[in-house]
């Protein structure tokens, strides 16, 4: 009978094992590029706002949906999105953000000023990704012609076009408190099935106009563990979530990453979800963000949605902008 009962436990593991080996391989099947511009085509957003908009997805947070985000404001708290801009050079911040102090005499008084420069697009600065940072087959978003990227700026689709800023509502998807981890494990590819589970657990639907911020816990990892090499393995969403975010129509995404799963599991791509983001969709995305304020504040308040309020600078012709976004609960 024991003998019976251990080669029993021992074919369910190895029929468990191989059951979470067949899991592992489908969530990390390589995705090919026929099916990646497949996506690219069924998602496009081109001419739906007319051949000459600029704003892409903007569009969709609407004077009724500002006032709706609006309502959403009951405790008066704010809680900001963003890191401290990084000084300190390192693996991942190979562009330090810069500043210099001052103080000279004007006028008689004694006054203190600053210098900034920053090179923000990467993986160390809180920032918004603006609709000509990616390119597809020599086009953006709504076909314009990468020719109109000169060196003092792009002629279309440049930051700037969002000079009115963002009020909508802010959904957070804390995806590490849902999973009941810390933090998710780098390389770990957040999908539609992970965000509708989500969702049939808080009762929270994603939709028109909304900012969608996932969270994976990147910062708490780095606290607990060090700093990785993020750009080999990290936690982030699937591209194949796209198609998704097209049918919700949400507005922007967010991440504590850069959205993009790393490996991403698209053939030849290392940020397909950019591309098909930034240029199918016309979506401006937000990378690099401090979202562990936001997640205690949500958790404490059981309240997932909240009225989000940023503005890129206006910069003309910018690829996008470094940003402190807020909420407000």
């Amino acid at each position: 009978m024991n003998k019976l009962f251990r080669s029993v436990f021992l074919a369910l593991l190895v029929a468990a094992a191989g059951c979470a080996a067949n899991a592992a391989e489908t969530r990390t099947q390589l995705v090919s590029t026929a099916q990646f511009e497949q996506w690219m085509e069924e998602i496009s957003n081109w001419g739906r706002w007319g051949k000459e908009d600029e704003l892409g997805t903007l569009n969709l947070i609407t004077p009724a949906k500002r006032i709706a985000a609006a309502k959403l404001v009951r405790d008066g708290v704010s809680v900001s999105l963003a890191l401290d801009l990084n000084k300190q050079r390192d693996d991942l911040n190979a562009n330090p953000f810069e500043h210099v102090l001052t103080v000279g005499e004007f006028s008689g008084h004694q006054v203190a000023g600053d210098r900034y420069s920053v090179e923000y697009h990467g993986f160390a600065h809180s920032h918004m990704d603006g609709l000509p940072h990616f390119i597809h087959k020599g086009k953006m978003y709504n076909g314009f012609s990468v020719d109109v990227l000169k060196t003092d700026g792009a002629e279309k689709l440049g930051i700037h076009n969002a000079k009115n800023g963002v009020f909508t509502r802010g959904v957070l998807v804390d995806m590490a408190w849902f999973k009941g981890v810390d933090f998710l494990e780098p390389g770990y590819a957040i999908t539609v099935e992970d965000l509708e589970a989500w969702e049939a657990k808080t009762g929270v639907r994603v939709g028109s106009g909304d900012v969608l911020l996932i969270r994976t816990g990147r910062w708490e990892r780095v606290r607990q563990k060090g700093q990785w090499n993020f750009l080999e393995a990290a936690a982030g969403s699937h591209a194949s979530i796209a198609p998704w975010l097209k049918a919700r129509d949400v507005a922007i995404i967010g991440c504590d990453g850069v959205s993009d799963v790393m490996p991403s599991g698209v053939e030849g791509l290392a940020n397909p979800l950019h591309e098909l983001v930034l240029v199918g969709l016309g979506m401006p995305i937000l990378d690099n963000l401090d979202l562990g304020a936001l997640a205690r504040a949500a958790r404490e308040r059981s309240r997932w949605t909240f009225l989000f309020v940023g503005s890129p600078l206006r910069v003309v012709g910018g690829t996008g902008s470094p940003m402190n976004p807020i909420a407000v609960f």
